[in-house]
């Protein structure tokens, strides 16, 4: 079954599109709230396409990103008894629980961390809310760690450019399925 193929040549005619940037700030922006697909889906072909202005992509990623960590931040100190229902709702809890002991154990550190990483950034976001975490350093500390991240992968991706696309697509699908394979395995161990 082939449909990595279709989803890569669908994500790479998006971000040939004219209005690509905005898209990509879109989803950085609400990632770092509750969306569960990261940007670096749109960063990644972009960056490949055009890696004169992938440091820009990065750049606009991590604005967005640390905005969208502003308004989890916000969302975390005014309204979290609105939406514990829906961290208990979608699984969030034990990990909200998690890392509330994390910011107690290594306060700022922790954000900066989250921010590299590939793991639910809204979590932290909404926790440093949630424990009022010092505003600006919040936002400074989540600006270069998301710029750090996304700087990251727009080199790297830039670096292949078009020239690594072709390649990349004629291994997609084995990528693709492999992925799934090692997401299973994990979720087998975690469990």
């Amino acid at each position: 079954m082939k449909i990595f193929g279709n989803m890569y040549d669908q994500m790479m005619k998006w971000s040939r599109h004219r209005f690509a940037v905005y898209w990509l700030c879109f989803v950085s922006f609400i990632e770092a709230v509750f969306f569960p697909i990261p940007p670096d889906v749109m960063l990644i072909p972009m960056s490949m396409n055009n890696p004169k202005k992938a440091w820009r992509y990065a750049l606009y990623t991590a604005l967005a990103s640390m905005l969208g960590g502003l308004l989890g931040y916000a969302i975390g100190y005014y309204a979290y008894d609105f939406v514990q229902h829906y961290i208990i709702q979608f699984g969030y809890q034990a990990k909200m629980d998690q890392v509330i002991d994390w910011f107690n154990q290594w306060g700022i550190l922790v954000l900066f961390v989250a921010g590299f990483s590939p793991v639910p950034y809204k979590v932290f976001t909404i926790a440093g809310g949630l424990l009022h975490m010092a505003l600006l350093p919040f936002a400074v500390t989540a600006f270069i760690s998301r710029a750090a991240r996304f700087l990251l992968v727009a080199k790297l991706s830039a670096w292949g450019g078009p020239k690594i696309e072709a390649k990349l697509r004629r291994s997609i699908e084995v990528i693709g399925w492999g992925v799934v394979v090692l997401a299973v395995i994990a979720y087998l161990i975690l469990r």
